[in-house]
């Protein structure tokens, strides 16, 4: 007995010793593979913003330093991925493709932990990161569909094509905006993670108006109209605004998620940072232009709150009404002389 369990430990170390350094191997080339894409992935960025990227930049985007850096761009350069300019690097068209995979995947996974996963906006860029480089071209294109071909990101970046193409980027900085102007937000940068952290913090999101009131070397303070949000420079820098366009829109228009409860509405639109299935989810469930809308009913905690739209009553989370845009309508407005309210069907978002 004694001798056959020394037999099986001699085979389970043999198996071992030729098992590990596979595996280690295994494990290198990975995280060599996913050190490249990362690199890409930041060198696109910069480029969408009108920069290069530099060995300090790339280090500072993947968190590595000295020869570990150095390793990234030599590899990179000998797979023909990036060509130097003096200290910087620009990607060669090569390089951008691969690039534009990866960025791909990890907007619209980025969309899929917003909408579908509801995960914490806060939270969905790290998600993704972890995801990306696992998804392959067709599972991107399989996940698109699924979400309904989204065009934006939920910070507002444009999601690339399956053919390669991107909108160009779009927005001003917060601290380089005119005092006054109303505008749009646009896009909000989701790095650094603590940066991004107080602007979710704040309550600013994707599609809002606001106003920037003062900008000095302290703060910038902006507006929505009914709260003021005050950032670091540094910080503001990160949100980025667009001439506001509300041609064609009615006056008052609120978020349904604000709409008091003795008020009636009737839908402008949904919000633009509202894409893919979630987009049309609200569509289906009856939110489209004109409905009219009545808070119906509202829950101890307050979320979810009940709505009857189209002749149902149906719950929706806070996150899901602010998505909806809507116009107050006097009470008068809402019915015809002897019409009577039609029934009801209780449905859950």
């Amino acid at each position: 007995m004694q001798n056959l369990l020394l037999v099986i430990a001699l085979v389970a170390l043999a198996l071992l010793l030729w098992l590990a350094p596979r595996w280690f191997r295994g494990h290198r080339e990975q995280r060599d593979r996913q050190r490249l894409e990362d690199a890409l992935k930041h060198l696109f960025e910069v480029e969408y913003r009108g920069r290069l990227g530099s060995l300090a930049s790339i280090g500072g985007a993947l968190d590595l330093r000295g020869s570990a850096v150095v390793e990234v761009v030599t590899r990179m350069q000998s797979q023909g991925l990036v060509d130097a300019q003096g200290q910087e690097f620009k990607l060669t068209p090569e390089g951008a493709r691969l690039a534009l995979q990866v960025v791909r995947a990890h907007r619209l996974l980025e969309r899929y932990f917003a909408d579908e996963a509801r995960l914490p906006l806060k939270q969905v860029h790290r998600a993704a990161e972890r995801q990306e480089h696992s998804l392959t071209p067709a599972d991107a294109d399989r996940l698109s569909a699924a979400l309904g071909h989204p065009a934006f990101d939920p910070h507002g970046d444009p999601i690339p094509t399956r053919e390669g193409l991107v909108a160009p980027a779009a927005g001003t900085p917060a601290t380089s905006w005119t005092r006054g102007k109303l505008a749009r937000i646009v896009h909000l940068e989701d790095e650094p993670e603590i940066s991004f952290a107080q602007i979710v913090a704040e309550g600013l999101r994707v599609g809002q108006f606001v106003q920037v009131l003062d900008a000095n070397a302290n703060h910038v303070l902006m507006t929505d109209g009914e709260r003021e949000f005050r950032l670091a420079p540094a910080v503001a820098a990160n949100v980025f605004l667009a001439a506001a366009d509300r041609a064609g829109w009615p006056e008052r228009v609120v978020r349904l998620s604000d709409l008091p409860d003795d008020r009636v509405a009737e839908v402008v639109t949904l919000d633009e940072a509202c894409q893919g299935f979630s987009r049309r989810r609200l569509m289906d469930l009856g939110f489209t232009e004109g409905a009219r809308i009545r808070p119906a009913l509202r829950t101890f905690a307050g979320d979810p709150r009940a709505y009857d739209v189209r002749g149902t009553t149906i719950a929706l989370r806070r996150e899901q009404a602010s998505q909806v845009l809507v116009r107050p309508i006097d009470e008068v407005e809402t019915r015809s002389p002897g019409s009577s309210d039609p029934g009801k069907a209780a449905v859950g978002s």
